[in-house]
């Protein structure tokens, strides 16, 4: 066992900046050696601000530093197959950002190679360390809701593109839109309080409407909008989805947008038991409601709401000093993949997809 790692961040954009450099920082086992980025800029104002690291501005420089143990990948979704496979080629740890690849070819390759390096590739869907989440997981495990048939999210937002042109909303820069962007959480999130049941079959509808005409999109706020190209840019992706999910144990179904023409977010999933039921508010708490002794009864717990970035990044760090696999392990992000690959199959041919 290792007492300490030495770790790159390759990206240092915005996830890297709020999530996993402060996460590093605070660790008692991880040191900082490189921060890269493409943009020679964002790399140095990170060794400036952190005050530790070098800059780099090619990550294949440091693929064979022995010093090196473990890499966070921060960069857009095209590169995380890419780069991941080359460190643990490389003989190094990998946390990947989400969603772990653009299609499920690519995620199955990052798996494939995971296991035949022997590297930890841990995948960034951070609800698995939320305290609210596992405070679910747990009650489904121990009957609280009965036989939990059905589950149901809602990801909508009233307008709120990111980088309208850019690479968020370019196919091929980023495999979709709003569906591999906020569901990949939702669906992980599902899968998991779920005990990650087996897939059986998806049918989905996903609709690129309201960016199209960029120039003239009306929007309510714009995340990563330093991003943005209207002028020149590329929009291809989904803006709004609905999906159905069989799997060997609940059916799971949702209805996402970036961009709908509501002026309501609504960003809750729903867990239905045949004993109770709870809705958990998304990145908040939740309430379970069920029937004791013929009184209908409605529980809202107070919980501890941890940083689940953090929590994330900092068991990413252990493991790697254990040399072991945790719970966002790649074979885990596969099942979340595998429903998005379909739902954007079962779009394009309109049929129900047989997993």
């Amino acid at each position: 066992m290792k007492k300490k790692i030495n770790v790159a961040v390759i990206g240092c954009g915005t996830i890297a900046n709020s999530a996993h450099i402060p996460a590093y920082m605070d660790s008692p086992v991880a040191e900082i050696k490189y921060f890269c980025d493409i943009i020679p800029e964002k790399a140095d104002a990170a060794v400036k601000k952190y005050g530790c690291g070098k800059a780099v501005y090619d990550y294949t420089e440091i693929l064979d530093d022995p010093e090196l143990d473990a890499v966070s990948v921060c960069t857009h979704n095209d590169m995380h197959s890419v780069i991941s496979i080359d460190f643990m080629k490389h003989g190094k740890d990998v946390l990947c950002e989400k969603p772990a690849a653009r299609i499920l070819s690519e995620a199955l390759e990052m798996e494939k190679v995971s296991y035949e390096t022997g590297r930890i590739l841990s995948i960034g869907v951070c609800n698995r360390y939320s305290n609210a989440v596992n405070r679910i997981k747990n009650m489904i495990e121990n009957g609280d809701l009965g036989e939990v048939f059905h589950v149901y999210a809602s990801f909508r937002a009233h307008r709120s593109i990111p980088g309208l042109g850019g690479d968020f909303t370019n196919f091929a820069c980023s495999g979709g839109g709003a569906l591999i962007d906020w569901g990949v959480h939702y669906l992980d999130l599902i899968m998991y309080c779920l005990n990650d049941p087996n897939v059986l079959t998806c049918s989905g509808e996903a609709f690129c409407k309201l960016g199209v005409d960029m120039k003239n999109y009306t929007y309510e706020s714009m995340w990563a909008e330093d991003t943005s190209d209207t002028e020149n840019g590329v929009y291809d992706v989904d803006d709004s989805v609905v999906g159905l999910v069989r799997t060997d144990k609940a059916v799971i179904s949702f209805h996402g947008a970036w961009a709908q023409n509501i002026g309501v977010n609504e960003t809750y999933i729903d867990f239905m038991g045949d004993k109770g039921g709870i809705r958990l508010q998304y990145g908040g708490g939740f309430t379970y409601y069920t029937a004791k002794n013929g009184v209908l009864i409605q529980e809202t717990p107070e919980i501890d709401m941890n940083n689940i970035h953090r929590s994330e990044v900092l068991d990413f760090a252990e493991c790697v000093c254990r040399g072991e696999r945790n719970r966002n392990d790649i074979r885990y992000a596969i099942g979340t993949s595998k429903i998005m690959q379909a739902i954007y199959d079962s779009s394009a041919s309109h049929k129900e997809i047989n997993l």
